[in-house]
């Protein structure tokens, strides 16, 4: 670490102020070292500026916000699990691909039931990640069974922070496949990513009590 990074975490109030010589030469002690560990140790769990703001409360001793900051990680940490328990079942209650003899879902009740803006499934649409087809009279999109599947999946994976180039051959291959067998890898995946969030924030928690003491 660079002694710019030093400087520019204390001015972030990440590091509490330094004392300073006659001649203005910064002097740290062992209270620095240890927020500084905090800090570095509170980064993997809750991320860059959610770890800059806990610090930055307890240096400035508003001990009630920094615990309230991070007491919404572990929320969202509980959320993201919720969220994929819930692609687990919903892939569960996926049927295989079957030839849809006519579509039943247009793009506004689509939209609502997803609670999204019928602009990002045309978005998705763009993305190759939907493929309703159109009717022949009115132009409209009509999306099958199979679509709607395929926008279930895609709304529950953005969900799990999935990204639409990440998700795109996901889809492609539940296409391909007829069944969803190619996401198990990417729910392992996940599964780990939150576990490794989840002992990242313990580690977290474990310096920060240090530092508090």
């Amino acid at each position: 670490m660079s002694t710019q990074a030093v400087r520019n975490y204390e001015a972030a109030g990440i590091l509490p102020p330094a004392d300073r010589t006659p001649s203005g030469y910064r002097t740290y002690t062992q209270r620095h070292a240890l927020a500084l560990t905090a800090f570095l140790a509170l980064v993997p769990g809750h991320g860059h500026q959610t770890a800059t703001a806990i610090m930055a409360a307890i240096n400035g001793y508003a001990i009630e916000e920094a615990l309230t900051l991070i007491d919404r990680s572990h929320a969202q940490l509980v959320d993201d699990r919720r969220t994929l328990h819930a692609v687990e079942a919903a892939l569960r209650d996926l049927a295989p691909v079957t030839p849809e003899p006519a579509g039943d879902t247009f793009v506004g009740p689509l939209a609502r039931r997803l609670t999204i803006r019928p602009a990002t499934l045309r978005k998705w649409e763009r993305a190759g990640l939907v493929q309703p087809r159109r009717d022949a009279h009115t132009g409209y999109r009509v999306f099958s069974a199979a679509d709607v599947r395929d926008a279930l999946l895609v709304h529950q994976l953005r969900r799990g922070g999935y990204r639409l180039d990440q998700i795109a051959p996901l889809i492609a291959q539940v296409r391909s496949a007829g069944g969803v067998a190619p996401l198990e890898s990417a729910l392992r995946d996940w599964h780990a990513r939150l576990s490794a969030r989840g002992r990242a924030m313990l580690a977290g928690a474990a310096a920060l009590d240090a530092y508090l003491g």
